[in-house]
């Protein structure tokens, strides 16, 4: 019986999945959509094919079971045969067959497609970055290292490291490996195998995370070593380092910026300067301002991935004033933290000056605010958007999702950050209101982790009780903490759905909000009337954080007392907000300067 089955084709662990929410009555219709892919599985385009196909899997797993499984099992299938023209299996005796037909069962190979193995969304995430293959998958994950997932759409974290897991398990029959640190966090230490040797004299290159330090440099008997007892456990230079970055693993932007600045000095006083950094001096740290300026070429290279032999610290030849400046700061922000901790006994970046840089008003980018009128027209709009009727790719829940966040950031002077942090619960009516003038307050987390209060608007309110009933709940009820603001469309996935279920939804991030604020912006302009080309041009550079500045503009040229400004766009000092007044004043000028043009014209004629 069994020489006569067609084992050509072997059943994947989809087709096991996909079988067994057919026993459970699933509409086939329902598993082709949810477990198959129509361009590689043909069987799976019509619910008849794929019922059909079904019942040939299980009809072929059953003849299986009957000649290999035991014969307690054999008898109850050929019972049911015989009592009901095929066999009857609950999910519990379905798993019995599937154990007992391991002939059917395909193994994954190298070259099978994505779409035999994985589901077809996840197939198609992968597929965008130009994987077809299970073996292209593993040498995508072995070129691009623990955030190799980070380029494609969907797969997150937690869906990488079931994926690394799943490719480990087939590693013998795939015929490759994913390499050792692959599933891990980003590191701070690669493993002894994928570490660089670094020396004195030669200009190898290597992150921080993958170097390698030859004990004469690295500052175990260093020459600035505290000799009081230390508190941290670390017995050199980089040990000290890391614990220092340890600080900021919660704060990934900051962590980042730190790390780039401390591998470029280690590199360079190894490589340039042959000394441990626990051992060099004030001129060795002047020195290292200089180079900054100007960078050797060998340290120089385009973007590469940190695991890449093409890595390089500086990606141009060439350092702002500005950069240099944050390096010497983040460098004698970092021996300070060293000295503190009794790891080093002083800070020679303590006699180091910072470069000399020009402060300008474009530090703050100001002049990316919204001009009055643009903003008002903007609005207008919107509105609009947020009142038509859904369908022909229109979607008012998003624009009104947009609205939301825009009006938040233009009418309270929020950061991004802050308007994708900002909770419902603390969002109240203010004590100082009256019934002539209600204004609520939002207090909000900033910068430096300080609190501060924020006016809302009442077209801030009725924009977020109209994303509040596109979410399915009541802006007005008594809440204990739900966002502001959220996304309305969640991903098909366990993990999305969990996350965003309807009591604890979760918030934008500070970036996805920032792409809704952009979508929004680049959709609408084409659309605007009235509008001239140079404002087109304005919107279309125009991030989420320009509406920051378009509320620090229009509340300095309407008379808003600065001291009230500078709280509620909580800046530490009064003269960073006093540049929302020059940059008014500009606005003025640039705007009489046209008058008078247009003046001289008429006088012309």
């Amino acid at each position: 019986m069994t020489e006569a089955l067609d084992l050509d084709r072997r059943y994947t662990s989809k087709d096991f999945t996909a079988l067994r929410a057919f026993v459970q009555r699933i509409p086939a219709a329902t598993i082709a959509r949810t477990y198959y892919d129509v361009d590689e599985d043909p069987h799976a385009a019509t619910p008849t094919q794929m019922e059909r196909y079904l019942r040939t899997m299980l009809d072929a797993l059953v003849q299986l079971a009957i000649a290999h499984g035991s014969s307690v099992l054999a008898e109850h299938l050929q019972a049911s045969i015989k009592r009901h023209g095929s066999a009857r299996l609950t999910a519990v005796s379905l798993k019995m067959v599937a154990e007992a037909a391991q002939l059917a069962a395909a193994s994954p190979s190298a070259e099978h497609g994505l779409g035999m193995w994985l589901r077809p969304k996840v197939a198609k995430y992968l597929r965008g970055e130009g994987i077809q293959t299970l073996g292209a998958l593993v040498a995508f994950c072995n070129r691009r290292g623990p955030t190799w997932w980070r380029s494609v759409p969907r797969i997150g974290p937690g869906r990488a490291q079931i994926l690394v897991q799943w490719l480990r398990r087939h590693a013998d029959t795939l015929g490759v490996r994913v390499d050792a640190d692959v599933d891990r966090a980003e590191p701070f230490q690669a493993p002894a195998a994928q570490r660089v040797a670094l020396s004195a004299g030669q200009t190898r290159l290597a992150p921080l995370e993958r170097m390698d330090l030859p004990h004469a440099l690295s500052g175990a008997q260093g020459a600035n070593r505290a000799s009081t007892f230390c508190y941290v456990a670390a017995a050199h230079d980089l040990a000290a380092i890391r614990a220092y970055l340890n600080r900021y693993r919660d704060q990934p932007k900051t962590l980042r910026a730190y790390t780039k600045e401390l591998e470029r000095f280690v590199l360079w006083a190894i490589g340039v300067r042959g000394t441990a950094v626990s051992s060099l001096l004030v001129e060795d740290c002047e020195a290292y301002k200089d180079f900054l300026a100007a960078p050797s070429p060998s340290f120089v290279g385009p973007r590469a991935p940190r695991h890449s032999r093409r890595w390089y610290p500086f990606a141009t030849a060439t350092l702002s004033a500005d950069s240099q400046r944050y390096a010497v700061r983040a460098l004698r922000a970092a021996f300070s933290w060293l000295v503190d901790v009794r790891y080093l006994a002083g800070n020679p970046w303590k006699a180091v000056k910072d470069p000399s840089t020009v402060t300008r008003e474009a530090q703050m980018q100001i002049h990316r605010a919204l001009p009055a009128t643009l903003w008002q027209t903007l609005r207008a709009a919107l509105e609009v958007r947020c009142q038509a009727s859904e369908g022909d790719g229109v979607n008012p829940a998003q624009w009104r999702a947009a609205r939301a966040a825009m009006l938040l950031m233009g009418d309270s002077g929020l950061r991004r950050e802050e308007a994708a942090q900002a909770d419902r619960a603390q969002l109240r009516l203010s004590p100082h209101s009256t019934v002539e003038r209600p204004v609520w307050a939002l207090q909000v987390v900033g910068k430096r982790n300080k609190e501060r209060t924020v006016p809302v608007s009442r077209a801030t309110l009725e924009a977020l009780r109209a994303h509040w009933q596109d979410r399915g709940r009541d802006f007005d009820l008594p809440i204990e903490s739900a966002p502001l603001l959220a996304p309305l469309i969640i991903p098909n996935t366990p993990q999305a759905q969990r996350k965003h279920d309807g009591v604890h939804q979760a918030p934008y991030t500070a970036d996805s909000l920032n792409r809704l604020v952009r979508w929004a912006l680049r959709t609408v302009s084409p659309e605007l009337e009235g509008v001239s080309a140079e404002d087109l041009v304005r919107l279309a550079g125009t991030s989420a954080h320009a509406f920051r500045h378009t509320f620090g503009t229009q509340a300095t040229a309407k008379k808003m007392p600065l001291d009230v400004v500078q709280k509620v766009l909580g800046h530490a000092s009064l003269q960073t907000t006093s540049i929302y007044v020059q940059a008014e004043q500009q606005r003025i000028m640039e705007e009489a300067a046209r008058y008078y043009a247009d003046d001289a014209a008429d006088d012309a004629l």
